[in-house]
């Protein structure tokens, strides 16, 4: 009896984690499965990079191997999905996959956010790239490959945290400004704690580098953390709801609508905060000096 009442238990902790999983993850199928996989994939990027960072066989790169090496972590999230889709994708007109919308909506974000917003950290933060890199509007091309397998990554996990979060809210008897400011408080510690865990993880890589590194932590982490708080919640829209599939149209708009959101919210701190190193900032946008 005492092995019974044993597997009872066990059987119910099963039943529990179940139901977490099944809460965590999206209703519909596509979605789900895109999801599972952006995750499932991040780990196989993180240890090619950190194999490349604690071999230091960086020191060997020069423009074309940063190059193969950021494209080549990124182009697994459209590759794998358009050669191995999934049972619900299969009969799914190409642009209506989840994983496309999704792909598609972190680019044009990821790239507003290398193209513009990197001048930002430039300025405000003092940070350096110091790599040979071929460049766009000053920054290195490959990070714009490499941000994107960071940022689907990022909001596929936070897609899953708020997804328990809403659920949580939403049983919860609380006031609506009570379940209002709640959510606010997570996105922005999820925000935070994404800028703080990259900008630590990152820091044993000599070539890229801050004028105080201790104040990018801290300060420059809630200045990043300006780039999540709007992209976290607008991305989990994104065929969240059954039955209300989203046009690619409305995806890119979407995208785009948030990255002008985070060019306002940068560019306030850059005057009303200043830079890292207590100077005021210049009267010209940064990206167009």
């Amino acid at each position: 009896s005492h092995i019974c009442a044993l597997c009872h238990i066990d059987h119910r902790k099963i039943a529990i984690m179940v139901s977490i999983v099944d809460r965590a993850l999206p209703k519909t199928p596509s979605k789900r499965w895109a999801e599972i996989f952006f995750l499932l994939y991040c780990p196989v990027w993180i240890a090619i990079f950190v194999a490349v960072v604690v071999t230091q066989v960086y020191e060997q790169f020069q423009e074309l191997e940063y190059f193969l090496l950021c494209a080549g972590i990124a182009i697994p999230c459209v590759l794998y999905p358009l050669l191995f889709p999934c049972e619900a994708d299969r009969n799914t007109p190409l642009l209506e996959r989840y994983w496309v919308k999704a792909n598609v909506w972190i680019w044009i974000f990821g790239w507003v956010g290398n193209y513009f917003w990197t001048h930002y950290f430039f300025s405000v933060l003092g940070a350096e790239y110091t790599f040979p890199s071929w460049r766009l509007n000053g920054v290195p091309f490959c990070l714009f490959f490499a941000t994107h397998a960071y940022f689907i990554f990022y909001h596929s996990m936070t897609n899953v945290i708020l997804r328990l979060l809403n659920d949580k809210l939403q049983a919860c008897s609380c006031a609506t400004r009570t379940k209002f400011f709640v959510r606010c408080a997570v996105i922005a510690a999820l925000a935070y704690f994404t800028a703080l865990m990259e900008t630590w993880t990152i820091a044993s890589f000599p070539y890229y580098s801050f004028k105080n590194r201790q104040a990018a932590y801290t300060v420059g982490s809630a200045f990043y953390a300006l780039y999540f708080v709007v992209s976290f919640p607008m991305f989990l829209r994104i065929d969240e709801k059954p039955g209300d599939k989203w046009p690619l149209s409305r995806v890119a708009i979407d995208s785009l609508g948030a990255a002008m959101l985070v060019t306002i919210l940068l560019d306030a701190w850059r005057l009303i905060v200043g830079n890292l190193d207590g100077t005021t900032a210049a009267g010209g946008i940064v990206w167009f000096g």
